[in-house]
């Protein structure tokens, strides 16, 4: 698995200084970030043409970001250079780092008179060059119709990111306050959640390759990973970048306001003792961080009691994660009753779930051929949905494929499976910005839908007498609420909540103490929806497109 090598480890240690440089004086908000603004006069000194700086762009912002940080500007100037030289611009000419050791940095036609330029603006000695305009105010990032209630507009921002974090707080999380959305659905966006590496999760019965498959992919073994037949990992280990090899235990990393667990704090210290972080430096773990979990019981020790909320914990992540990794191998073909639970615990995030067939070169062709149909024969019954999910057959660990079971047509099928497998997961980085876009407008609408039910249920309380009856027969006939609020805001019944979730949550409260339908803070959402994000990835789009 070859993936894209560290743009700063291309670089002679002059270039490097060099390169510095010229971000240093580019950016304007010093803030580490080369937004559009910045980039565009700078870029436009290569005499590229506007194709092939789009190209550039696209390349170098590959998470889709809006902005670049210094290894995408070092990766922009790596494609300038190329494209001075005559070549044609793909990601797979950054790929050669002999190659990139050896490329001269690009020619910037009147380079010296703008670097000066530049510093000299940003020391703020604007009357020593004599050619420089007082810089304009920030205009707001945001036009919407808000802006006619004479609203405060938001202020710049200078990323995908920082916008959707900025419009959370403003926007969207006073409705999730006011409704207690938090409660019942999912616990409030911090900072971290918005910053945090994409993630991909590993579920599966033990001794099916969860922590294997890991170790595949690092090529190295990583603190806390333990591998046998008999079921080893009995805690959920996240396994992501750090300065140096250490597990941190769940108490001391769902504290940690940094990183994106402290929402975990909700299922109590049974669940905190059987949740680690294990840390190690790896250029793959830069860009996605892997959760491996305990190996979901099957048969007699489905009767063993785990000590948390097991689904709960497994929901948490699922909507967390960019990718959920279903691993089953050819003897363990069987979907205990835990697993159906597991399984039904990613009811809305059917899009993040990909299914790997692993350890298949443990049969020949034709048991394989039959294996494959009784998995999906099973999966067609848990999963319930008419689409055939993708399963990926392959053999991930340090060995080779056994050849004498599965033949030679059997080993290049094993190939492609294993490169399709690997390629998507070197796109999850590229993908990020979107799918933190795709969760966020979820999310939004979701807390709509939580808002209208909620308001429903105070709107048919008993102004008086009666409140304790009320409030059971609603709970009883929560049904009936829920088809109510469908019809009156003409909702999909897909997009509701499990009803048996919502009526367990809801028993702990009392109706009465909830707030009535709120229609501005409904049209705050809709407007943000309609208006908001539209415009924020308008202004971060490609600058040549």
């Amino acid at each position: 698995m070859e993936f894209v090598s560290e743009k700063m480890d291309t670089c002679t240690k002059e270039q490097l200084k060099l390169y510095q440089n010229w971000f240093t004086s580019v950016d304007s908000d010093r803030d580490g970030r080369l937004t559009a603004n910045d980039a565009t006069e700078f870029f436009a000194m290569s005499h590229l043409t506007k194709p092939e700086l789009k190209q550039v762009w696209a390349i170098a912002d590959t998470k889709r970001q809006g902005y670049l940080g210094l290894k995408e500007f070092i990766t922009a100037m790596q494609l300038i250079s190329l494209a001075q030289e005559g070549h044609e611009l793909t990601s797979s000419l950054l790929r050669s780092t002999v190659y990139l050791e050896t490329l001269s940095p690009p020619y910037m036609e009147g380079l010296d008179a703008f670097l000066e330029n530049r510093r000299a603006v940003l020391n703020g000695n604007s009357e020593t060059t004599g050619n420089t305009q007082p810089q304009p105010p920030p205009k707001s990032l945001f036009s919407t119709k808000s802006k006619k209630k004479n609203q405060t507009s938001l202020p710049s921002v200078t990323s995908v990111i920082d916008g959707l974090k900025r419009l959370y707080n403003e926007k969207l999380k006073p409705l999730e306050a006011t409704y207690r959305f938090n409660d019942f659905v999912s616990p409030f966006l911090t900072s971290s959640d918005f910053d945090a590496k994409p993630m991909v999760m590993l579920l599966g019965q033990y001794s099916t390759g969860k922590t294997t498959f890991i170790k595949h992919l690092l090529q190295c073994n990583y603190p806390g990973a333990h591998i046998g037949p008999e079921p080893t990992t009995d805690r959920f280990i996240v396994v992501m970048s750090g300065p140096d090899e250490r597990s941190i235990p769940g108490n001391t990393i769902a504290v940690h306001a940094e990183l994106p667990f402290t929402g975990l704090n909700t299922f109590g210290g049974s669940f905190l003792s059987k949740f680690e972080c294990s840390q190690l430096p790896h250029p793959l773990l830069e860009n996605i961080t892997f959760v491996d979990t305990p190996g979901v019981l099957s048969g007699e020790k489905q009767r063993t009691q785990r000590s948390y909320d097991f689904t709960g914990v497994i929901s948490w992540f699922a909507a967390k994660c960019d990718v959920i990794l279903l691993l089953f191998e050819p003897h363990k073909l069987d979907i205990s009753d835990e697993f159906k639970r597991v399984i039904s615990s990613l009811r809305g995030h059917d899009d993040k779930i990909r299914v790997v067939l692993n350890k298949a070169d443990q049969v020949d062709t034709q048991q394989l051929m039959r294996v494959y149909g009784a998995l999906m024969w099973s999966l067609g019954k848990v999963l319930n949905t008419p689409e055939v999910s993708r399963v990926y057959i392959g053999s991930f660990n340090d060995k080779p494929v056994n050849e004498a079971a599965i033949g030679p047509v059997g080993k290049e099928l094993f190939e492609k499976e294993q490169d399709d497998l690997l390629l998507d997961l070197i796109d999850i980085p590229k993908k990020a910005c979107d799918r933190r876009i795709n969760e966020f407008v979820k999310r939004a609408r979701d807390a709509k839908i939580h808002a209208y039910i909620i308001s429903q249920l105070k709107k048919e309380m008993p102004a008086v007498m009666g409140k304790a009856k009320a409030q059971r027969k609603l709970v009883d006939n929560l049904e009936k609420v829920f088809e109510k609020v469908q019809k009156e805001y003409h909702l999909p019944a897909g997009d509701f909540p499990s009803v048996e979730h919502f009526r367990e949550v809801l028993s702990r409260y009392s109706i009465d103490d909830f707030e009535k339908l709120k229609p501005k803070m409904i049209q705050a959402v809709d407007d943000m929806l309609s208006y908001d994000i539209p415009e924020l990835l308008k202004s971060f789009r490609n600058l040549y497109g």
